[in-house]
């Protein structure tokens, strides 16, 4: 395949950026604590399916002093719709534990102290490291890793290698809210079954063979909202 060229790519990104100029996790949160609780509850889960969960748990447990003392079992009560719920509660428990006994009850600001937390890998350390504290990471989740490969934006075998591309290729200018632009195309425009690519805005500069002709109606008018909810 052959990949997007630079000046593409910097058109790439002013379509996405005209379309959410100011885009967000979608991932609810009060301070990088909740941020960093939820990120770690989010692998293999939806981010509508955690927020759900924890709505009431971050009226009540928003540091980590408070979830420690509410404890592994009352914290399974309140995220056990969410799946692999015992591991994560059990890594929730521990990270908590490890932020108060090395930084203080404080989330860390480097990638290294955050991956050496329980449950949080390099996509949770940029993640919070982006979100949180404002760094130009790229987290590459599925949604990222399949547009990247199919648009020819930063092709890779495994997500480490997408990420390792993109940080290379995207310019300095839109790095602060890369992620975010590419996971909501990846969600509600470039998704995987049927791409909505009739009404994708890079289109004509994707280089994905297989586009879809015609887009169902009801999804259409579902990514139009979504987009519009996130404006």
């Amino acid at each position: 395949m052959r990949t997007l060229t630079k000046p593409e790519i910097e058109d790439f990104f002013a379509r996405l950026k005209k379309t959410i100029p100011e885009p967000k996790t979608e991932l609810n949160s009060v301070n990088p604590y909740t941020l960093l609780v939820a990120v770690v509850l989010s692998a293999q889960a939806t981010d509508k399916g955690v927020n759900r969960a924890t709505e009431k748990l971050f009226k009540i447990a928003d540091t980590p002093e408070k979830m420690v003392a509410l404890g592994e079992a009352k914290l399974i009560e309140h995220i056990k719709t969410i799946g692999l719920f015992r591991t994560k509660a059990k890594n929730v428990i521990a990270l908590s534990k490890l932020l108060i006994e090395r930084h203080g009850g404080e989330v860390p600001r480097t990638r290294e102290e955050l991956q050496a937390l329980p449950g949080a890998g390099r996509k949770t350390a940029n993640v919070v490291l982006n979100v949180a504290f404002g760094e130009p990471t790229i987290a590459v989740d599925t949604h990222i890793f399949r547009v990247c490969n199919r648009t020819g934006l930063a092709p890779g075998k495994d997500v480490l290698a997408v990420e390792l591309a993109l940080e290379k290729k995207v310019p300095e200018h839109y790095k602060l809210h890369a992620h975010h632009w590419l996971i909501l195309h990846g969600r509600y425009t470039c998704v995987a079954r049927k791409p909505l690519c009739p009404t994708c805005v890079v289109r004509d500069l994707c280089r994905y063979k297989d586009k879809t002709k015609e887009a169902p109606l009801t999804r259409k008018a579902g990514a139009a909202r979504s987009l519009r909810a996130r404006r």
